[in-house]
């Protein structure tokens, strides 16, 4: 179980300002449960992600997961970026190991786990490749691999599929979601995509804009392994939509002035928009 209560952060600028990217933030994520971050550029998803993958520090509030302090990096929690950050001298293979490696696990059993993964999403004809060799889909995949490799409790995902193409973000919602509820891994994910977060998510909370806090809780009522054809998830997306237009609108107005305005009915509910497009 993640914890999270009354946190703020305020980061401090080169001109000798600050500016406060979250404000007294309070949420719990049960165990094995899949919930989503969604707002406006800006307002402090993945500074949140940060501070519970012990990346940053909070000036106020507390983070506990399983009832202990989060204060620091931890085997407990693993990252997934929006950049797959292989490394390029290593297989497809070896990096999946490389953690595993640095835990002194014998090399047998660490190429035997890691295979294990590699499987489980679909990698094992390119166990050998190195990663210049595969698409960026496949980058990706084998950066989910590398981190279920080593067993966290805890999935903390940073935008893992905002730079693929809408194919392949397709095809990983589906092996991401077969991953989930093999391993029931308590996942906190943070994207841009209202589709996304709704086809994936138990949860999506949606985030005002900076300084951020929990505007709105969607609970996501569908049954799984989730239909994008279902009544349920479309009505959550133009729900989400709704709640976020003032929002888009608060963007919108900082970068172009009071005189801009969006009519909820004039920005897309395309379920595959994401947020803040054409802006």
């Amino acid at each position: 179980m993640i914890e999270i209560k009354n946190i703020s952060k305020t980061f401090h600028q080169r001109t000798g300002g600050t500016f406060t990217a979250i404000d007294n933030v309070s949420l719990t994520i049960e165990k094995g449960e899949f919930v989503s971050l969604l707002g406006p550029s800006g307002c402090g998803k993945s500074t949140l992600l940060n501070l519970v993958a012990g990346l940053e520090q909070a000036e106020q509030g507390t983070i506990t997961v399983n009832g202990k302090p989060c204060s620091s990096p931890g085997p407990d929690r693993v990252v997934v970026f929006q950049e797959h950050a292989l490394f390029p001298w290593l297989t497809v293979l070896e990096n999946v190991a490389f953690g595993l490696k640095q835990k002194g696990i014998g090399k047998k059993e660490r190429e035997d786990l890691a295979m294990e993964q590699i499987k489980a999403v679909h990698l094992s004809k390119f166990a050998d490749r190195y990663p210049h060799e595969l698409s960026g889909g496949m980058k990706q995949r084998a950066a989910i691999a590398r981190a279920l490799a080593m067993d966290p409790e805890i999935l903390l995902m940073d935008e893992p599929f905002a730079a693929l193409d809408e194919q392949t973000r397709l095809i990983l919602h589906k092996e991401l979601e077969e991953i989930w509820m093999r391993t029931r891994k308590t996942i906190l994910f943070i994207t841009h995509n209202i589709r996304e977060a709704v086809i994936l998510s138990d949860r999506v909370l949606v985030m005002s804009t900076r300084p951020g806090t929990i505007k709105k809780e969607f609970v996501v009522q569908a049954a799984r392994p989730r239909d994008y054809a279902d009544s349920v998830l479309h009505h959550v997306e133009r729900s989400i939509m709704d709640a976020l237009a003032d929002e888009l609108e608060k963007v919108v107005k900082e970068e172009m002035g009071d005189e801009y305005s969006i009519k909820k009915r004039s920005v897309s509910n395309s379920s595959l928009d994401s947020v803040g497009s054409g802006i």
